[in-house]
């Protein structure tokens, strides 16, 4: 062990004391202790609870715990039925009928019903990338009675399915309907789901600490668990999230055995524990990871595609993975939007980016017209991208880019992300951030590939050409011909410099010795974990 990682262990147990001090000044004592709970130490702190409409993969992980899915993909990514008993599909491929499972209950005791659903695809259509392409087909939707509903087409197409079955940004969780009417510009104020945990409001500090409860009504299905599908079934009392700040707090409090689970090992820690006898490692192939990058298409200098185009050619990857991962063995560089080991892996476009020329990119700058106009890149101190930020500040500046390093904490970020105002009036250039492999994979449900303006994320890209083979790839069937398309979007993304990756990285979960049942999912679920 180096003296550097002995140094770092020497401060645990004031620091795990100083943890602990603070979580019992700001948390009420519970008397928990005939129970079993589970305390994990998530990717992020839990700040908001409506998984609708923000992309904040701890708000998606609360959805999983509180609500419930009308379908879900297993294992081997096949999408199967989850609070739907079955779907029925028409002859002519273009209605599907879905019915319900019986006995399924909200948390406060009341009947889901089929209006629920319904209500509950209204919303998420609004926000949701690949639900918006659905609603382009969609030309009926109707409850039928209190456990079915119809859905029809404008042609024959398995969009629903694809769209309602899909695993991350966003799932469909079904609320109740009275919730579920809530305008998509308000967040949502209930807790009250019908999925396998209860939210424990009383217990809940916004950034410190959220609590979940087996729900005593939940009715699992009756096959096994297999990825998001099959039966959820809750094997401890209690879950509890709670909020570690400093990472190395963190590795030092499951060391000793106060937290049970860190969801994600900052990748530099992983030596402090990788011969800890009590402590198990899962690099996850399940949960990786690509690091990325955004322009804001409204603002300059980055409404101008040649300067996105030299930005991206002044990048490296390799140094900016470095800089966030470390040691090798756990990232790899590539060009690819779909992911580098996907079913969509092409580079095509990408041949002159991300090797770091930073003298072709002064010379594309010069031709683009640029001044000089300061490029203002947001630095979230607090989250997984924050290394990568003051390297792609430099590699900029080597090619001769104006950059202002704001630095803020990721909440600020968020909130500052929506702004559509000049850099002056509180605006931005360019955010970073992760997304992961499962959700950039499909090019209709990766949120940053929409292109379609007001309605595109946050950068708000307008490329109708991107939309219009978006659209074709919804519309089309067979390996080769969504391989081609794939391949389409893969250019007119480089080409425009919708989005950037930065690399891939794999998520390092670590959890005690004495937990067994994690499933390998893309997303931290804690059903069918028994605590011994």
């Amino acid at each position: 062990m180096s003296n550097l990682l002995k140094d770092r262990l020497r401060p645990a147990k004031t620091l795990t004391a100083v943890w602990a001090a603070l979580a019992i000044t700001a948390i009420a004592p519970v008397a928990v202790s005939a129970q079993t709970t589970l305390t994990a130490v998530m990717e992020a702190p839990l700040r908001s609870l409506d998984p609708v409409i923000t992309t904040s993969y701890i708000v998606r992980n609360y959805g999983y715990m509180v609500y419930d899915t009308l379908l879900a993909e297993d294992a081997q990514g096949q999408v199967k039925p989850q609070m739907l008993e079955g779907w029925k599909v028409s002859e002519d491929g273009q209605t599907y009928t879905m019915t319900l499972r019986e006995n399924l209950r909200w948390h406060d005791g009341s009947p889901v019903t089929a209006e629920d659903a319904v209500e509950s695809i209204k919303r998420w259509i609004q926000l949701d990338k690949m639900g918006q392409i659905m609603t382009e087909f969609l030309t009926k939707m109707e409850v039928v009675d209190d456990r079915s509903f119809v859905m029809q087409f404008s042609f024959p197409t398995d969009i629903a399915l694809r769209a309602m079955g899909k695993p991350s940004s966003l799932p469909l969780f079904v609320m109740p309907k009275e919730v579920a009417r809530t305008p998509v510009s308000q967040a949502i104020t209930s807790t009250v789901g019908s999925g396998p945990f209860r939210f424990v409001e009383k217990e809940y500090r916004p950034g410190v600490q959220a609590v979940f409860e087996k729900n005593p009504d939940y009715v699992p299905r009756n096959e096994p668990a297999s990825g998001l599908a099959g039966g959820k079934q809750v094997k401890v009392d209690r879950v509890r999230w709670v909020a570690m700040p400093d990472a190395m707090t963190g590795v030092n409090a499951l060391r000793s055995g106060e937290i049970d689970v860190i969801d994600q090992v900052q990748l530099d820690l992983l030596p402090l524990l990788q011969n800890e006898s009590d402590i198990v490692l899962n690099a996850s192939t399940a949960r990786g990871a690509q690091t990325e990058m955004r322009f804001n298409f409204l603002q300059p200098p980055f409404n101008n595609k040649q300067v996105r185009q030299a930005a991206m050619m002044a990048l490296n990857q390799k140094p900016l993975m470095q800089a966030q991962v470390g040691n090798p063995e756990y990232f790899e560089t590539c060009g690819a939007v779909f992911g580098c080991h996907s079913v969509f892996p092409s580079q095509a476009g990408s041949e002159a980016y991300f090797k770091g020329d930073a003298a072709g990119a002064k010379k594309l700058l010069e031709q683009a017209g640029y001044k000089g106009e300061p490029v203002v890149l947001l630095h979230p101190t607090d989250f997984l991208t924050s290394p990568v930020v003051p390297v792609i500040a430099q590699q900029l500046r080597n090619a001769g880019f104006t950059v202002n390093v704001e630095a803020m904490d990721w909440q600020t970020v968020q909130t500052r992300r929506t702004s559509k105002r000049p850099v002056q009036e509180g605006g931005w250039s360019i955010i970073t951030t992760y997304s992961g492999l499962v959700d950039v994979s499909n090019p209709l449900s990766f949120m940053a590939v929409a292109s379609n303006g007001d309605k595109a994320w946050f950068g708000w890209p307008d490329v109708p050409a991107i939309e219009k083979t978006r659209m074709e790839f919804a519309r089309s069937s067979g390996e080769s011909e969504l391989g081609r398309l794939a391949t389409d979007l893969q250019k007119h993304i480089m080409d425009e410099g919708v989005i950037v990756p930065l690399g891939e990285f794999k998520m390092v979960s670590a959890m005690r010795k004495n937990l067994n049942g994690f499933l390998q999912t893309p997303v931290p679920v804690f059903w069918n974990v028994e605590k011994r």
